[in-house]
């Protein structure tokens, strides 16, 4: 048995529960916890995110050049378009959603609280360029 596991990823932001709303209906998750603080969500394929408040919060600051992503969310998708469709109908924000040359086909998002995401037809096997 290892002896440190994979947790979940924590999102921090100024209201959880509205934030785990937009990541259910994307992932088609179910609630695994809810607190004053804190929602935890499962994906139907396992994948685990949690949201916690943050009073201070601030939305990241990408895609200005001198800022980098720090951390993002790449999920993998069949239909680019129709999970756009899902993403905008939800609340998130393209922020760059022109078609990527080469392979990857992906697109970037922002969630409801400004944190980016990219949905891609094939998961990344490069380093990231630029």
């Amino acid at each position: 048995m290892a002896l440190v596991k994979a947790g979940v990823v924590v999102l921090d932001c100024a209201e959880p529960e509205m934030l785990a709303v937009f990541y259910k209906a994307l992932l088609e998750a179910e609630q695994t916890h809810a607190s004053a603080n804190r929602v935890e969500i499962r994906g139907a394929d396992g994948t685990r995110l949690a949201f916690r408040r943050d009073m201070g919060a601030a939305p990241p600051s990408w895609p200005r050049p001198e800022d980098s992503f720090q951390v993002h969310l790449d999920f993998v998708v069949a239909d680019l378009d129709e999970a756009e469709r899902r993403v905008v109908g939800l609340g998130g924000r393209p922020l760059d959603t022109r078609d990527a040359a080469g392979p990857f086909e992906e697109r970037g998002y922002a969630d409801p609280a400004g944190h980016s995401f990219t949905l891609r037809r094939v998961p990344p096997t490069a380093p990231k360029q630029g």
